[in-house]
């Protein structure tokens, strides 16, 4: 096995756990309750750093992240990375916690289509027709649903906005997986802390409220870390529109979760936008493997067997 071949199975392990991981997430968010979604990323923040610092220390790479630090450049860009993040999963956890897991769903959904446009438009990837053709039906299937809701979707576009964002940003960074996002999180950790302190003050913190909370607000750091680190890896070995491809394991997990475990509504409204999201993904995914086989047979034997 030839090392090219070795890193894209390498890159397609990584972004398989990680997005069958946040697929599963809601499961571990709504055991929260009523906590709001600020002081839950808080926590988030503050437990996935202790675990990153762990894991740095153990992989001997702290000495990278005080290198990273040192560049004002790249603390700029992990800063709004992290930023990006933060937003993502505050809108999430109130997603969830909200009893809208079929919303954030659609999110997960669009993200990936947002990546094709991300990645057509600055990084120059050519789109066929079929597939500007699925980004057209990906829209057509949000305005849709918004105008049943009455309003925009916010919660859907601002989880797929900032997460594509965020994957966009990370993979142009050039620094490692794990020292980009232990810095990553250091830049935002001071924020956390402080609205934490600030909870604390006003007597309305929930992290000694009870054994579970305390847990689940430890653990989440875990749960947050893990995922991340295998997105990141995963992200610097891959196209950016083979992400978009396998990141659609995330929303269909999530919306299972959301219809069969917490039996969230799915109205004749969700089945069409969804009907229209799936006929986008279908043929977006059709139109990437014909591409991709049709250049594999034009690769001479030769180059094959090397």
């Amino acid at each position: 096995m030839s090392d090219q071949q070795a890193s894209f199975r390498k890159g397609i392990t990584c972004a398989l756990l990680a997005y069958g991981a946040w697929g599963l997430f809601p499961i571990y968010w709504k055991a929260f309750g009523t906590v709001p979604a600020v002081e839950v990323i808080a926590h988030r923040l503050v437990w996935s750093l202790v675990f990153l610092i762990g894991v740095g220390v153990a992989t001997r790479q702290l000495g990278t992240c005080a290198r990273i630090a040192r560049n004002p450049r790249l603390v700029g860009i992990l800063f709004t990375t992290a930023t990006l993040l933060s937003v993502n999963w505050i809108i999430f956890v109130y997603g969830v916690n909200s009893k809208q897991i079929v919303e954030t769903s659609l999110g997960y959904f669009l993200n990936p289509l947002l990546n094709v446009m991300l990645g057509a438009l600055i990084l120059r990837e050519r789109l066929t027709r079929a597939q500007i053709v699925a980004v057209a039906l990906a829209a057509a299937g949000v305005c849709y649903f918004g105008w049943h809701l009455g309003h925009a979707p916010w919660i859907a576009l601002g989880i797929a906005t900032s997460f594509s964002l965020y994957g966009f940003l990370r993979k142009l960074a050039p620094v490692e997986a794990l020292p980009g996002l232990i810095v990553e999180t250091a830049v935002m950790s001071p924020v956390a802390v402080g609205g934490l302190l600030l909870l604390a003050a006003h007597g309305s913190a929930h992290f000694a409220d009870s054994p579970v909370h305390t847990i689940l607000f430890i653990g989440g750091g875990v749960v947050t870390a893990v995922p991340l680190i295998l997105f990141v890896s995963g992200a610097k070995l891959l196209p950016f529109s083979m992400l978009g491809i396998l990141q659609y394991l995330t929303p269909t997990l999530q919306l299972l979760v959301g219809v069969v475990l917490y039996r969230e509504a799915f109205t004749s409204r969700e089945a069409i936008t969804f009907a229209l999201i799936w006929s986008a993904i279908a043929l977006f995914v059709s139109s990437s493997f014909l591409r991709r086989s049709s250049g594999a047979r034009q690769i001479p034997l030769k180059s094959r067997d090397q």
